[in-house]
């Protein structure tokens, strides 16, 4: 891509002094994306190995890019732009840093005679088929890559930019394990654009799953984040479930909104401009943590289970258990494997796996691809993943 006649030298740099990016080349800007800057760099590496104390059910990850212009409130990975020096609010969603050699340092690692052709999630931090993917074209290399050296993959998306890569995706599944989700979580349009206004309409990614279905490829989609007194409702939900289940979605997951360090504040703030009234129903709900109390993952486990059966949704294999949101349920999902969560899913749970991934380390529980991708957000965030 060439973007040379919206370049910025030093300028870049005075705006942005605290700015810490190795291997920069350069930060672009384009009328196309009006009031944002992409920092272009050279990674030295483009697999991240995530540490062997977390719960995520997978050990590595790939990221292109850090920042993201669907510029959700709620995102979770928001704390992460600050190991850059960058905010977690507008700079979040404004300076996003591409990695543009990710691809070939990738090839180049899975080449190594110590690769041993791991499971590998993309999507863990921000979302790979953000509206920049549409310029930068990386995901194309880097599913053709993985496939290439026989690694099987998951993968998450709000973008509907994914439709572009389903003949790969379709391609890579000939070969090595491939698993596919979209995330999904409000159902009504106009609190999806005031909550997710960089993000693809519920009716674009609807129509997205049923793509990658038609296909022939499993879609699984996650619920995520369910936020109290938002979009928990039984209304919501079961209406959201019929969508998913008529648009074919292979198995569907629920996590209830997590806050942690500064996407706190981030989310009153918002609470306070649009639904003033559950500002103080969300500081006692959240009183002690960044994370649900227990009785309200149950309670929401309960409310979903009825819905699931309803719609005939299953959950993936190997899911954190219903309304899982907190270390202790992630940690408990990983324990339990499949089978905990195929108990959990009631009839019409999923079958298995044709291919299943060993955790790395002393665990021994086998974790589906499903599993990876629900575990990417119920687990805790960890600067590896990035």
């Amino acid at each position: 891509m060439r973007w040379d006649g919206q370049k910025i030298a030093a300028e870049a740099a005075q705006a942005l002094p605290g700015l810490a990016l190795a291997g920069h080349q350069r930060s672009v800007r384009t009328p196309e994306f009006a009031g944002v800057t992409f920092h272009e760099v050279h990674a030295r590496s483009a697999l991240n190995k995530v540490p062997e104390a977390s719960a995520m059910p997978f050990r590595w990850t790939v990221n292109p890019m850090r920042g993201c212009l669907h510029a959700c409130t709620y995102c979770f990975a928001r704390p992460t732009h600050e190991y850059l020096g960058l905010g977690p609010d507008e700079d979040f969603q404004t300076q996003i840093v591409v990695k543009t050699n990710v691809v070939e340092v990738l090839a180049a690692e899975l080449r190594r005679a110590s690769w041993r052709h791991e499971h590998v999630a993309l999507g863990t931090n921000t979302d790979p088929y953000q509206r920049a993917e549409g310029r930068y074209a990386l995901m194309p290399g880097i599913i053709g890559a993985l496939a290439h050296s026989g690694t099987p993959m998951s993968l998450l998306t709000k973008g509907t930019l994914l439709r572009r890569d389903i003949p790969l995706l379709a391609d890579a599944a000939q070969e090595v394990g491939v698993s596919v989700a979209v995330s999904l979580a409000i159902g009504d349009e106009a609190l999806q654009q005031a909550m997710e206004p960089g993000t693809p309409t519920p009716r674009a990614r609807l129509g997205l799953i049923r793509a990658v279905r038609e296909a022939g490829l499993e879609c699984g989609v996650l619920v995520a984040p369910v936020m109290p007194w938002l979009t928990d409702s039984t209304a919501h939900l079961d209406g959201l479930f019929r969508e998913l289940a008529e648009a074919g979605a292979s198995w569907v997951t629920t996590i209830p909104l997590h806050l942690r360090g500064p996407v706190r504040p981030l989310m009153l703030s918002w609470l306070a401009e649009h639904r003033p009234e559950l500002v103080p129903n969300y500081r006692r709900l959240y009183a002690k943590g960044a994370y649900v109390p227990e009785e309200y993952r149950r309670w929401l486990s309960e409310r979903v289970r009825p819905l699931r059966r309803r719609h005939g949704l299953h959950g993936p294999s190997a899911a954190p258990l219903e309304g899982a949101g907190s270390p202790a349920g992630a940690g408990a999902a990983g324990a339990a494997g499949g089978a905990g969560a195929a108990a959990s899913a009631g009839p019409g749970a999923a079958q298995p796996s044709p291919w299943r991934v060993r955790a790395a380390g002393d665990r021994s529980a086998l974790a589906t691809p499903e599993g990876a991708l629900a575990g990417a957000l119920a687990g805790a965030v960890q600067p590896a993943l990035f």
